[in-house]
């Protein structure tokens, strides 16, 4: 059995064992395939500085500071890894799976997937990634170097329900099957509640130090895949009680807003479905989001001669716009543009902060980059402003459902249709999520998981 890091470790790095922190850093770039790297999954680099950027009002257009975190320093280039991780630790920690005996099925429709084969193979276990055939080539390409098998759905990013079915039937192909589903196990989120949200609470306050906001997080905004992510929303409620949970959907499938159905192409998003792990009765703001806006934005910012002109029209810090180039995915747009739409919905202001993530970065939309330059061509200077003023500077505050009692109710109850009626879940178990008392037991769990790998260390060091 290989473990990795606490989850006390992944939020504070410098509490593992110097040895063990030493080497997993030097194998970070030296041999990212070691199991040693397991101890890379966190939001901090070797300084213990989080990964995050303070987006150029240049580009936002707002006076409300907006930072992303991002996840591309992380092993396999997603923090989707430290859910895969987080997951498959529990399941292993619980006696559900044996490395040796199960395969493990990681339902996703993309960074999921891919940090679930790379997590697999680190910790031993043979791993088979189900993911739509319509998503990037970068994404399979990925998943096949990790040495996982992938099982091909029909459709693209809005198709989970086929996801789902073909789960079913590997679950019903033996006993050795264990499905490892996102959408559902809580062990996705308690890493963002305990590991996210710590680590961005302690962030506002290194930033308040810098002159950046006053030292709280005003909102935390979103887009939902698995709901995994925006989790970390809920400790920073409990730390500000006023703090403003704000999630992110396609206008294209617009699921929570409108029932939506359809495609969409913000990768990594929107799913048809509200997921089992998503706290929808503490969502304080529902935003949709053009996905052709998404990806016109990140066009922006991966071509050079666009990319200039926030620097010699807009002021932009040269330092800055470069490392942006690279940065940011699809995805990431998206919740820039709602983290846009937040502060002027909530008419924040300079000492306010919200905070963003970016799930993984360029290197996964090559491809989708190439096709819109086929598509739109390359950008001019005058394309590239009307992509700065007529997409970011003039995000509006439209498509938005506050997080009213009435509409805490109706995403509730849209999990129904696929958890109780699809998926076998209970009515009462359903209704038992309306107790915040429920997430809270399960906020909980994060110290009893750490006291069992802890001991697993102490009881047998040489397997650990």
């Amino acid at each position: 059995m290989i473990t990795g890091p606490t989850f006390e470790e992944m939020l504070h790095p410098d509490k593992i064992d110097a040895a063990v922190r030493e080497k997993a850093l030097k194998a970070r770039t030296e041999d990212p395939l070691d199991p040693i790297n397991l101890f890379n999954i966190t939001w901090r680099d070797a300084d213990n500085t989080v990964y995050h950027i303070v987006l150029p009002p240049a580009l936002t257009g707002v006076d409300t500071p907006i930072v992303v975190i991002f996840g591309r320093s992380f092993p396999s280039g997603s923090h989707k890894v430290g859910a895969a991780y987080s997951v498959l630790l529990e399941k292993e920690l619980f006696g559900e799976v044996d490395p040796a005996v199960h395969t493990l099925v990681w339902p996703s429709t993309g960074n999921y997937g891919i940090g679930g084969a790379w997590v697999g193979g680190r910790m031993g276990c043979k791993s088979i990634v189900v993911l739509p055939q319509g998503m990037s080539r970068e994404r399979f390409e990925r998943i096949e170097s990790y040495g996982a098998q992938i099982n091909k759905t029909v459709g693209s990013e809005s198709n989970v329900k086929e996801i789902y079915d073909e789960t079913h039937r590997l679950r019903t192909s033996g006993d050795h099957i264990r499905i490892l589903n996102q959408f559902e196990v809580m062990g996705n989120y308690r890493f963002h509640y305990h590991v996210t949200g710590n680590t961005i609470a302690e962030l506002a306050t290194e930033l308040a130090q810098q002159g950046i906001g006053s030292g709280r997080v005003s909102a935390f905004v979103s887009a939902m895949g698995s709901a995994g992510t925006i989790a970390a929303g809920d400790r920073l409620k409990q730390i500000w009680p006023d703090h403003k949970i704000v999630g992110l959907e396609p206008i294209q499938c617009p699921t929570l807003y409108n029932n939506g159905y359809g495609a969409h192409d913000i990768e990594g998003i929107g799913d048809k479905h509200v997921t089992w792990i998503h706290n929808v009765n503490n969502m304080d703001a529902l935003m949709c989001i053009d996905d052709l806006d998404c990806k016109k934005g990140l066009q922006l910012l991966s071509e050079e001669r666009a990319r200039a002109v926030l620097v010699d029209r807009y002021g932009a810090d040269p330092a800055i716009v470069e490392q942006m180039a690279t940065l940011f995915g699809i995805s990431t747009i998206c919740n820039i543009l709602g983290a846009i739409k937040t502060a002027k919905y909530y008419n924040y202001g300079a000492d306010d902060l919200i905070v963003t993530v970016a799930t993984d970065s360029l290197d996964r939309y090559y491809s989708v980059m190439d096709n819109m330059a086929q598509a739109y061509g390359t950008l001019d200077e005058a394309a590239a402003v009307g992509r700065v003023e007529g997409i970011f500077h003039a995000m509006k505050t439209d498509w938005i459902m506050p997080g009213t009692p009435e509409a805490r109710t109706r995403w509730h109850n849209l999990k129904y249709y696929t958890w109780v009626e699809q998926q076998g879940k209970s009515v009462e178990e359903l209704d038992a999520q309306r107790d915040p008392a429920w997430w809270q037991q399960h906020q909980a769990l994060v110290t009893e998981i750490d006291s069992r790998l802890n001991a697993l260390r102490e009881a047998e060091p040489s397997k650990v």
